[in-house]
């Protein structure tokens, strides 16, 4: 059975996110999806959805969703909570790392993504109708998601098919988070455009994220760092990835997010290694930072820990009968009446 979710209330910067459309940027369409993929598919792994179905990415307030047609099973991953609303007057929390299922009419208040970014998912994954490949909504080209714009009260979320006649629920005791320390990078590959002492300075200093950020970049405050020809500090246009960072005239770094161009103007002195990069994503403005550099080598040793640290994270779930739920496969194989074997005489 699949439900319908109806946008009451759209709030800030809530989006439909997958693992984005790779294979277009010759095209000079960036890759989108979501900012934080491991987050994201714990969200997924707590319904038991493929990793990489698509998903609500929540980085601001206020969101409101209603169950048009149900039911549906939701999950949250992230510092963020939310409160269910039942169509019979109920009213309960919905903590992050717990699965519920909500029925037709009730409706789900999402709270703030506390630390900048969490993600929603729902059984069987949101089955907007996919464009070069993927669900993910990149507002600057009108794609996919809700027509590739915000979202407006009214619009509707379908969701697809899952089971619902078992009644467990999922849940995590431990959530996921992060990797803790230096935001590591590969150096270059414009480097050169850098003196040595603007290098060490770009790696010996913290560096303070602003309110200048969105999905495509974010944008960091410090000392600047000198161009070796000020003059130069443009260069013709090239390639650029997500995590890639920019060092513009006024020598202060852009990192590149995931709906960040396909090429660019201004030298890059370092690029974020992906095992670190989904971090960026819960840079609150103030929060500071300092990069390190590592080699290519160390990169992929950084995102095999990382794999393998998720994989441990999503051994530890469980399933558990929400309170008032008949446990019904107790009900029909225990033997509930101590000493009694047989009914008969």
């Amino acid at each position: 059975m699949s439900g319908l979710l109806e946008i009451a209330q759209p709030g800030i910067g809530t989006t439909v996110q997958d693992r984005g459309r790779a294979g277009h940027r010759h095209h000079g369409m960036p890759l989108s999806g979501w900012l934080d993929g491991p987050l994201a598919r714990a969200a997924n792994a707590l319904l038991g959805n493929p990793p990489d179905a698509a998903v609500l990415e929540l980085r601001g307030t206020g969101t409101v969703l209603r169950v048009a047609a149900g039911p549906v099973r939701v999950a949250l991953a992230g510092r963020v909570g939310a409160t269910c609303l039942r169509n019979d007057g109920g009213r309960s929390p919905l903590p992050a790392w717990h699965s519920v299922t909500l029925r037709e009419g009730d409706q789900l208040l999402l709270g703030p993504a506390e630390s900048g970014c969490a993600y929603l998912a729902v059984a069987g994954g949101l089955l907007m109708e996919p464009q070069l490949g993927s669900r993910a909504s990149y507002w600057r080209a009108g794609l996919a998601g809700v027509l590739g714009r915000a979202f407006r009260p009214g619009d509707m979320l379908p969701c697809g098919a899952w089971g619902h006649a078992d009644p467990r629920e999922w849940r995590c005791r431990s959530p996921w988070t992060a990797n803790e320390g230096p935001v590591r990078v590969l150096l270059g590959p414009q480097q050169d455009h850098f003196t040595p002492d603007a290098i060490a300075q770009f790696l010996n200093q913290d560096w303070e994220a602003t309110a200048a950020q969105d999905r495509m970049g974010l944008r960091f405050q410090g000392e600047p760092l000198a161009h070796v020809n000020a003059a130069a500090a443009d260069i013709v246009s090239d390639g650029v990835t997500p995590g890639a960072i920019q060092v513009p005239a006024n020598g202060l770094p852009i990192v590149l997010l995931a709906d960040g161009q396909t090429v660019g103007g201004y030298p890059k002195i370092a690029t974020v290694i992906s095992a670190d990069l989904p971090r960026l994503a819960h840079l609150r403005p103030g929060t500071r930072v300092r990069f390190e550099a590592v080699n290519l080598e160390q990169a992929h040793r950084a995102l095999k820990d990382e794999h393998e640290r998720w994989q441990r994270w999503l051994n530890s779930r469980e399933t558990y009968l929400p309170p008032g739920t008949v446990d019904e496969a107790a009900l029909y194989t225990c033997n509930l009446i101590d000493g009694m074997q047989r009914a008969d005489p």
